[in-house]
């Protein structure tokens, strides 16, 4: 491959990137100042200007986190270095010019504990080319350096911040890089779409994006309250052997433990947690003013109806087919607790079995918690946001390789919204594809997503009708593509 350097000059200095493939690519582009030391757990700040021509031919530091726990089902991507000065971008283009392209800028979800925006899987590069747009993947703090939440050191928004400060940055910088600060689509998966509901929700988001795209948004799991946060910052420093008795020595300590350390503690937190048929996450938004369901739904879509900010939102259709653990059996007392928590009736477990011929158990509860903590809160957050004023495309993703026993589950879209197969050659999920089906598929969904960024309009290849809670229109990906009139009451009544 031939790699040809590229000159970008900006107010903050010179970045020298690489042309790969008819793209540029400018990687490890620092938004915001490192939050290191005495600034581990600061709110972002802005970046300085640097003398000289700035290397951006190498990705930069991923932020400090563990393995994915989902790395049976998605494989590993290649390992980057990690460290906390990892505040940094990764832009593609397809030319350096004035042309004013429209700029999609990428959320990577994991949990709020995993992840990088530099990561192979989300290289825009294919989407720049085929789109004609700029695509910028974000890089923010992760886990408790991002969602720590303890009066007088951090606040719980650190790696909220750091997001702004991209969105920020690419509205003062991005038209050196041929794009078009008017025309920002903010597109995320999993935690990341959960975070653009929290900017939809936040006044300071304002103005900083005109569109988005909420790929699998856990819409369910309101931000964390302040008291419940706190008791897991407790918590952490109890796991951590931090003296809690002087406020000077907790931030002493803190800003001084090595990161792995951390990390561990974040860890052996999560798993104190842990639930059974639940997602519960120790480090995550701290908004308490949104920290029930119904009203981070509502004020994201108020968001989204204020700002006229139109969406795509959708849902795969087996979500928690790999977010539950590597369960084996499981306690009938649990299963029938948990449904009854979720539906308020012990029954519903035979509508779940019925309307999965042949399933077992183990299916019955992730198609329950698939259906309780990504569908319908989606289709909620559809319908909040077409009464706020605003529009929704919604999809289902049904898609997967014959007979995998991962199905159409969690991320297994990723690699058909980015066109990075040969980063996800390995990957478990897609094991058995038919490459035919594999291409088509990408076409159609990469069609729709590029429209949606370019014009607003997703349906410019396969007819696609906005969201209205009367027809409940949802795009199908699967072995046939087309729209489903009223696919949230089928999904109700317990059938596929």
């Amino acid at each position: 491959m031939n790699d040809e350097s590229c000159i970008v000059q900006t107010s903050l200095g010179t970045l020298q990137g690489i042309r790969r493939n008819d793209v540029i690519q400018f990687r490890g582009v620092p938004y915001a100042k490192a939050p290191e030391g005495e600034y581990r757990f600061s709110l972002a700040r802005p970046v300085s200007a640097w003398i000289g021509t700035r290397d951006a031919s190498i990705h930069g530091c991923i932020a400090p986190q563990p393995p994915s726990p989902l790395r049976q089902a998605i494989g590993e991507s290649s390992e980057p270095p990690q460290g906390e000065d990892c505040l940094s971008l990764t832009i593609s283009t397809p030319a350096v010019d004035q042309e004013k392209r429209p700029v999609v800028v990428w959320l990577h979800g994991g949990h709020y504990m995993t992840g990088a925006g530099s990561l192979d899987w989300y290289d825009g590069a294919e989407l720049s080319k085929d789109g004609n747009i700029v695509t910028v993947g974000v890089n923010y703090r992760l886990g408790a350096f991002g969602f720590l939440h303890y009066p007088g050191i951090s606040n719980g928004l650190m790696g909220i911040s750091d997001i702004l400060a991209a969105l920020t940055w690419v509205q003062d910088h991005i038209a050196h890089f041929g794009g078009d600060p008017d025309q920002v689509t903010v597109m995320g998966q999993s935690a990341g779409a959960h975070a653009i509901m929290c900017l939809l929700a936040m006044g300071e988001a304002r103005g900083l994006f005109q569109r988005a795209v909420l790929q699998s948004v856990p819409a369910s799991l309101a931000p964390l309250s302040e008291a419940k946060a706190l008791e897991y910052g407790n918590r952490l420093l109890d796991i951590l052997n931090v003296d809690q008795s002087d406020p000077k020595e907790i931030t002493a300590q803190l800003i001084t433990l090595p990161t792995a350390q951390i990390i561990q503690a974040s860890g052996k937190l999560a798993k104190e947690i842990e639930r059974f048929g639940q997602i519960t996450l120790p480090f995550m938004p701290v908004i308490d003013s949104l920290s029930t369901t119904d009203h981070f739904i509502e004020m994201a879509a108020k968001g989204a109806g204020e700002a006229g900010i139109e969406l795509i939102a959708g849902t795969n259709r087996e979500e928690a087919n790999i977010l539950l653990g590597n369960l084996k059996a499981l306690d009938p007392a649990l299963v029938r607790e948990r449904f009854v928590a979720l539906t308020g009736k012990e029954e519903t477990i035979e509508l779940y079995r019925r309307r999965r011929p042949g399933s077992t158990i183990i299916e019955q509860v992730s198609d329950l918690v698939t259906d309780y903590t990504f569908l319908f809160p989606a289709l909620r957050l559809a319908e909040a946001v077409h009464e706020a004023g605003s529009r929704t495309w919604l999809y289902q993703f049904d898609w997967a390789p014959y007979g995998s026993p991962f199905k159409a589950c969690h991320g297994i879209e990723l690699p058909f919204v980015f066109g990075n197969f040969e980063a996800y050659k390995d990957v478990p999920i897609l094991k058995g594809a038919i490459p035919e089906v594999v291409a088509d598929l990408t076409t159609a969904v990469r069609r729709a997503w590029l429209g949606f960024i370019q014009t607003g309009n997703p349906g410019v290849s396969i007819p696609w009708p906005v969201y209205e809670p009367a027809q409940r229109q949802t795009m199908r990906y699967a072995s046939v593509i087309g729209t489903a009139g009223d696919l949230a009451e089928i999904n109700r009544a317990g059938v596929r």
